[in-house]
């Protein structure tokens, strides 16, 4: 990976608040935002989640045009669009085509889905409400927010368990390299029901992998560094590497991990994502530096990376080395390099 594409804004929706600054102050005044999980709901009793509870997405579009769309679909409006300006794109002004979104997401559109079946289940065919459907799929958060937002480039949702948006972030990079698009949106959208509180419960999860789940979204807007310097933008960030594995095979784990972090003896600040502080043999290669594990801060979910890498960003020093990683327990693995402000312009 050559150091021909930049991060030039990027935004956050969770738990602590809008934008990455809440989370910031979150981190440094301690605690957390997470709340109790309501004892009214099945196996939620002294459980704890991270629910985006300030979050109104009548400041980014108006309340009847608003219904229309799921929660998970509202965050991606909302991180889109702060994302967006915050890297001073006006799509107006630029072709369409050329501006994409790809999105990595876990379970989006899952209230809508409960609602959609519960009326085929209670009053068959003449109970469902074709005003859901369009959001029970997960690729409904990309498609609403380039429909909110004008976007005509690719438009692509991946879901892979908790390295979702990790995923869609490779993905953006190679629709820029390859001439594509000239600005990508990307990054993770994730919304909490009680319905998963109770799933997780009952698959025995919740006090593990899905222990105090959050919701949010986390959006990154990558271009080229050409196309950044024709617009006379100073990057937040340059992209250096990403690293990937899958599946590792029993008693290779240190060499899988060796060969993942190959390359990041120099980093500066590490950030972890996923299950990654939950898998003892990848914490024991990491480098001794600064890390920050926004988990426990706001919550964990399938595309939580998204915000992970926003708060990377938000926290690097310009010329620093930033690592980012992302684990899912049977794997995938990904390893990604930040170098904070500007690559030498092309």
């Amino acid at each position: 990976m050559s150091n021909d594409i930049v991060i030039s804004g990027y935004a956050a929706v969770t738990a602590a608040g809008i934008g990455v600054l809440p989370l910031l102050d979150v981190l440094h005044n301690g605690g957390d935002a997470l709340s109790a999980v309501p004892a009214d709901i099945p196996g939620g009793a002294g459980q704890r989640w991270g629910r985006a509870l300030s979050f109104k997405i009548a400041d980014y579009m108006p309340p009847l045009k608003a219904r229309k769309l799921d929660r998970c679909s509202q965050f991606a409006v909302a991180a889109s669009a702060l994302a967006l300006q915050d890297a001073g794109v006006v799509v107006a002004d630029m072709p369409p085509e050329r501006i994409g979104i790809i999105l990595g997401c876990g379970f989006g559109g899952i209230a809508n889905s409960v609602d959609f079946l519960s009326g085929y289940f209670k009053d068959g065919v003449n109970g469902l409400n074709p005003m859901l459907f369009p959001n029970v799929v997960s690729n409904a958060p990309a498609s609403n927010a380039s429909i909110e937002h004008g976007l005509k480039g690719p438009n692509v949702t991946l879901i892979q368990r908790f390295c979702s948006a990790e995923a869609a972030f490779m993905m953006a990079c190679r629709c820029i390299q390859e001439g594509r698009a000239d600005i990508m949106l990307t990054g993770g959208a994730d919304d909490l029901t009680p319905q998963m509180i109770t799933g997780f419960a009952a698959t025995g999860q919740l006090r593990r992998y899905a222990s105090s789940f959050g919701e949010g979204s986390g959006m990154l807007v990558l271009e080229s560094a050409a196309h950044a310097a024709r617009r006379g933008v100073v990057p937040r960030a340059t992209l250096e590497h990403i690293s990937t594995l899958g599946l590792l095979l029993k008693g290779s784990e240190t060499e899988g991990f060796c060969r993942l972090l190959e390359g990041s003896e120099g980093c500066d600040l590490l950030s972890l994502s996923g299950t990654t502080a939950l898998d003892p043999q990848l914490m024991q290669q990491l480098p001794d530096v600064p890390t920050l594990d926004i988990a426990p801060l706001i919550g964990r979910s399938l595309a939580m990376g998204g915000v992970a890498m926003a708060f990377l960003l938000a926290s690097l020093p310009a010329g620093q080395q930033g690592l980012h990683l992302a684990a899912s327990p049977e794997g995938p693995y990904y390893a990604i390099r930040f170098r904070g402000g500007a690559s030498v312009q092309p």
